[in-house]
């Protein structure tokens, strides 16, 4: 029997993305907010409070309303990221599905031994080598620059001693005494030069591990 989530109808399964310091901090439990830029063409009818996508036809201009693609509260969000595998696995023809553990996590940093295939991108994650399974509790939609110093922390954003400052792991640098300061630094660094002063609207996704 399909389980139901809370907008009362079955409960979806949705891949998505993560880079691996952002892995390292869904893993830590720090990090239980994603942001994800709505699709161009896409905007928020603020009388209505529906999410709209701008449509193109025959010369003519309309407007529907757009669900997110990411899901509702209770569906769930299986994650992708970037691994390899042994390569005696490989070269016995195994598929990646009969892997089990022989599989290496970019996100864990370098393997202590073993020989490992190349790394392999993460949209090439298939669900039965994810590790990480996330379950939606709030979708919303907001402009970037209205983030909160609590989203933002939300975000996996924590404060460093070692370089005084808020940042995403220590390898990624993004020092700064505000930590929304430093989740733009990161969001810029993802989206391009100038993504942060576009203000765009945003995909809100709060979620908790299971």
């Amino acid at each position: 029997m399909a389980r139901i989530n809370g907008e009362g109808v079955p409960m979806k399964s949705r891949p998505i993305l993560f880079s691996a310091p952002m892995v390292r901090a869904l893993l830590a439990g720090t990090k239980t907010q994603t942001r994800r830029p709505l699709r161009e063409g896409t905007w928020l009818d603020p009388k209505e409070g529906v999410i709209r996508m701008c449509s193109v036809g025959n010369g003519v201009t309309g407007f529907q309303s757009v669900a997110c693609p990411y899901g509702v509260p209770g569906d769930q969000l299986w994650v992708r990221e970037q691994f390899a595998g042994s390569i005696a696995y490989e070269r016995h023809g195994y598929p990646l599905r009969e892997w089990g553990n022989k599989i290496w996590y970019c996100a864990d940093g370098e393997p202590r031994s073993g020989q490992w295939t190349r790394p392999r991108p993460s949209i090439h994650m298939p669900r039965s080598l994810s590790r990480i399974t996330l379950e939606l509790t709030d979708v919303r939609v907001e402009r970037l620059q209205d983030i909160s110093e609590a989203d933002a922390q939300a975000e996996g954003v924590e404060y460093s001693e070692r370089f005084g400052g808020y940042c995403i792991g220590e390898a990624q640098h993004f020092n700064s005494h505000d930590p929304r300061e430093a989740y733009w630094s990161i969001w810029e660094a993802i989206n391009g030069p100038g993504s942060v002063e576009a203000n765009p609207w945003a995909w809100c996704l709060s979620f908790k591990r299971v």
